[in-house]
């Protein structure tokens, strides 16, 4: 659900009102069935889901129900939109909501609550920081060091755009002292893969440069020919379809027109920048390199227009229907 006191549970509600959304997969909602109620009353939905708490051993005979809420009433948060800022108890709810998610996740295959996929709504950080939560940054890095996989990355599929981030939640100026070619490489690589997954077979990488005009030939830095050059170089030798670098302020450009089906970008405002200029509404967060899929809705908590049924569903629908398609074996028609 992500944080309760932001739009999470809206759009969650909203993207699982659809009766063949919920013939695509079951569903099993870590959350509080308050704020739920609160936002399907607002968007006059009936509620459509069975309500169960977390911890009841009830939990594992609702395996028949396509939508099921898993609900933590013992964490007492406010009301979507009754307090517009991150706070304690909802930086705790949020974390146990995901930390249980992904417990889920690791059940053995046999187990009737096993997750085969993430879906995460969107979460505080500063919430996560006041509850004591603050050493992970966000839910890629817990999810790395939960499923101990050494190489993770930030992936953002949009219908216009397709981004890869080689370093992720970073001060700016941290960036230049972090980024590696094994970074890059690694983004150019977790990124080809999950093309792939997508149904690119032979996918067409461009990458961004670090600094203005991809260095202008070491006119304005050398990260280009000192990091990012035999990175590319390394991804081609194991036979990636990858140029670059290219200047920032014009390869998306060229994404958009054709030329790449994913771009590699150098830090997270450069990449995201363009994909939630051009897919605001549909753009979806994929965390690559994991062993289940994990996925979710490109946009933050909006304490600004929650509990007021203003929020757009539509991310958080892809980001529902790109996990039941990642998540499903090879030949299952994806959903929609």
């Amino acid at each position: 659900m992500g944080d309760p006191c932001g739009i999470g549970p809206e759009v969650v509600v909203k993207a699982l009102a659809d009766p063949a959304l919920r013939r695509c997969a079951r569903f099993h909602v870590y959350g509080a069935q308050e704020p739920m109620l609160a936002a399907a009353d607002l968007a006059e939905i009936e509620p459509y889901w069975w309500r169960v708490q977390h911890d009841s051993p009830l939990a594992e005979t609702t395996t028949t129900h396509p939508v099921v809420v898993l609900d933590y009433d013992e964490h007492a948060t406010p009301a979507a939109g009754a307090v517009r800022e991150p706070t304690r108890a909802a930086g705790e709810a949020s974390f146990r909501y995901v930390e249980d998610a992904i417990a889920a996740a690791r059940r053995p295959e046999s187990d009737p609550l096993r997750a085969d996929a993430i879906v995460t709504g969107p979460i505080n950080k500063r919430a996560w920081a006041l509850a004591g939560r603050g050493k992970h940054r966000g839910h890629t890095e817990l999810l790395a060091m939960r499923f101990g996989a050494k190489r993770v990355g930030m992936f953002f599929d949009s219908p216009k755009l397709r981004v890869i981030l080689a370093t992720i939640h970073l001060p700016l100026m941290d960036v230049r002292n972090v980024l590696t070619i094994g970074r890059v490489f690694d983004a150019i690589d977790l990124g080809n893969d999950a093309c792939k997954r997508l149904g690119v077979a032979r996918p067409r990488i461009g990458v961004c440069g670090l600094n203005p005009h991809a260095g202008e030939d070491g006119l304005m830095g050398d990260e280009e020919s000192r990091l990012i050059e035999p990175a590319i170089q390394h991804a081609r030798e194991q036979g990636i379809d990858v140029r670059g670098p290219f200047p920032a302020d014009t390869i998306f450009n060229h994404a958009v027109g054709g030329a790449f089906d994913l771009v590699v970008a150098m830090y997270h405002d450069q990449g995201l920048i363009p994909v939630k200029l051009l897919g605001w509404e549909e753009a979806v967060n994929v965390t690559v390199g994991l062993p289940v899929p994990r996925t979710s809705p490109d946009h933050g908590t909006a304490f600004d227009i929650a509990g007021k049924n203003a929020a757009d569903e539509r991310s958080m629908r892809r980001a529902i229907e790109l996990a039941v398609r990642l998540a499903a074996p090879a030949g299952v028609p994806a959903p929609g």
